[in-house]
């Protein structure tokens, strides 16, 4: 009793670090569209008018409206991790606030105002919210490899090409040695900077850095973007992994989602009960896995997601939706499938019991009936009910 009513404690914390960081996301994209389009605006109308725009040169800033445009999309990254709840989306945000700021001022504009005032205004914001964003990042060994390999090859082709700059035509920086490394390995290749075709050296040189920057880029995009492509279409459509389900034993499966079953769903996760959800519902497919839970999309009707949900092997079997037909029709395919599992079921409509105890079910209980012998103990006076003083304190 006492675990119940520290979880209704719990409540209100819990939705204040989802509104929190809600927020923290919603300031971080506002910035992030924010400076990206003070930039373009900046750049094609070169307006002047800040406070600054007498004392930074033109040419100051001209680079900070182009560079205000790549820290924009940087933040949409930031933001996206800030979504998942990953702490290194908060320090990444963290980092690019002041910038967003930063490039604001320099761009010596009256449009970049709204930019500088909101970058300052969300850093306390995220300050306050920092508890709230405590996953970690988890890559894989690969991940982590094709990260290093594509930064490699770009450190490989700027120094190289610096060094062989007497062998190139425009090459004479270091920034002029990396703007020919990003172009040729992303197989652009403007033209601009050439190796000199009198030096075998250079042209085998650039060939290199072409045949490694395309295979980096590659081996890049499917490591580090493919899971998460992956992982999003696994969440739309509600699949479990075939690993996750092969070690499926002794859990309590739950046939569709509704109402009813929202709290049946609060209840097993509070007690770490081992639970799978078979539901044909998209969207409740997506909630549940957005909240880390167990889901597989599909009609509870059918066999085939009930198989793949290993119902040969629950412990148990919950039915509670809001519509007794269809729950009617999953406990006969859950019966016919596991004969001796124990099947428990809700009744919308009272009237329906007998004919969902007739469809397979061990046990039916009818909310409305349940609710009515409650209300009428309690106030009688007959509260001593554990169960009674839990519905009537807990919302």
């Amino acid at each position: 009793m006492a675990d119940d009513r520290s979880l209704r404690s719990r409540l209100p914390d819990n939705w204040h670090r989802v509104l929190s960081m809600r927020a923290a996301v919603a300031l971080a994209l506002i910035v992030a569209g924010l400076s990206v389009a003070t930039a373009i605006v900046n750049i094609g109308t070169n307006a002047v008018g800040g406070p600054l725009s007498d004392y930074v040169p033109e040419a100051i800033q001209s680079a900070a409206a182009f560079t205000g445009a790549l820290t924009g999309f940087l933040m949409v990254g930031s933001a996206l991790a800030l979504r998942r709840g990953l702490r290194v989306g908060w320090w990444a945000t963290l980092l690019l606030l002041p910038l967003t700021a930063a490039q604001g001022l320099l761009q010596s504009s009256p449009y970049s105002v709204p930019l500088v005032v909101l970058s300052l205004l969300s850093i306390p914001m995220l300050l306050v919210s920092h508890k709230r964003f405590d996953k970690s990042l988890s890559l894989s060994t690969t991940q982590i490899a094709a990260g290093f390999a594509l930064l490699g090859v770009q450190a490989y082709g700027t120094f190289g090409a610096y060094a062989l700059r007497e062998d190139f035509e425009g090459i004479n920086t270091i920034l002029d040695a990396f703007y020919f490394t990003l172009i040729t390995s992303s197989t652009v290749g403007y033209g601009d900077v050439t190796p000199d075709q009198g030096s075998t050296q250079a042209m085998l040189f650039t060939m290199s850095v072409l045949v490694l920057g395309v295979a980096s880029f590659g081996i890049a995009i499917g490591a580090l973007v493919g899971p998460a492509i992956q992982a999003r279409i696994t969440k739309t459509l509600g699949k479990m992994t075939d690993s996750q389900l092969e070690l499926l034993e002794d859990h309590v499966l739950v046939l569709g989602y509704g109402e009813l079953t929202e709290p049946i769903v609060d209840e097993l996760a509070t007690n770490n009960r081992e639970f799978v959800v078979v539901t044909g519902d998209r969207e409740a497919a997506e909630t549940l896995t957005d909240r880390g839970l167990a889901v597989i999309r599909g009609d509870p009707s059918d066999e085939e997601p009930l198989q793949r949900a290993k119902i040969d092997r629950a412990s148990a079997i919950l039915v509670a939706t809001n519509h007794d037909a269809e729950d009617a029709l999953s406990i006969l395919t859950a019966r016919q499938l596991a004969p001796e599992t124990r099947i428990v079921s809700a009744a919308t409509d009272r009237e329906n019991t007998r004919k969902l105890e007739h469809a397979g079910a061990d046990a039916v209980i009818s909310p409305s009936v349940l609710g009515g012998h409650l209300l009428v103990q309690s106030a009688l006076g007959a509260d001593e009910s554990e169960l009674i003083e839990y519905i009537m304190d807990g919302d």
